[in-house]
């Protein structure tokens, strides 16, 4: 049942290769921003790892994918203890031929059926994790077009650790804190408005 187990370590693992961070930048905030017109760049990796909606989502997929494990090695468990008890029963000549046959039958059965349960929660597991990272970049894009609305920047480039846009800058056109401290402001503020819509909801449903 080792098989049944390797999909969800992998998964585990890499969530956990994202950076744990709080959501506050661990760098001092540049004491002014660059001025309009300005080419300025942000650190990609640094502002994801620290967006709040990035971590909450992080974590409610990590739960999943913790249920997902425990559903996943209590089914192997049981799986386990069956064909042990089977093999015991075959060495001791407790079955006839045709009763050997139909368990072995119904015991290939349920471990093809663990395999797909397995690689269809890894499926579902990958899906999820892909719509999380696009969701979350299509967030960051959105916010920069509005924010640069005011700020009028030439260019916002990225750098990060797969795509190194900016191979070396000048520190203080880094807006990367800048841009963090608002996509967290904005977050919250819109998590305290959704909060209480489904309050107003669940009030009105009592009613």
């Amino acid at each position: 049942m080792r098989h049944l187990k390797v999909f969800m370590c992998i998964a585990l693992a890499v969530l956990a290769c994202s950076c744990k961070q709080g959501s506050k930048s661990g760098q001092a905030k540049p004491a002014a921003l660059p001025p309009a017109g300005s080419i300025v760049y942000v650190r990609l990796d640094t502002l994801v790892n620290q967006y709040d909606m990035f971590n909450d989502m992080k974590s409610d997929l990590e739960a999943k994918v913790q249920d997902i494990q425990n559903d996943l090695q209590s089914k192997g468990r049981d799986f386990q203890s069956d064909a042990s008890d089977f093999q015991t029963k075959i060495n001791k000549g407790l079955l006839t031929r045709a009763q050997a046959e139909e368990q072995n039958r119904v015991l290939s059965n349920r471990q093809a059926d663990l395999q797909n349960l397995s690689q269809q929660k890894q499926a579902e597991i990958q899906q999820q994790e892909s719509d999380m990272y696009n969701n979350i970049l299509d967030n960051v894009k959105a916010y920069l077009k509005k924010y640069n609305e005011s700020k009028k920047f030439a260019l916002i480039l990225t750098t990060s650790g797969a795509t190194n846009t900016v191979l070396a800058g000048d520190e203080s056109l880094d807006i990367t804190n800048d841009v963090l401290d608002g996509l967290n402001n904005e977050y919250v503020k819109n998590k305290k408005k959704d909060k209480g819509s489904e309050d107003v909801k669940s009030a009105d449903s009592k009613k």
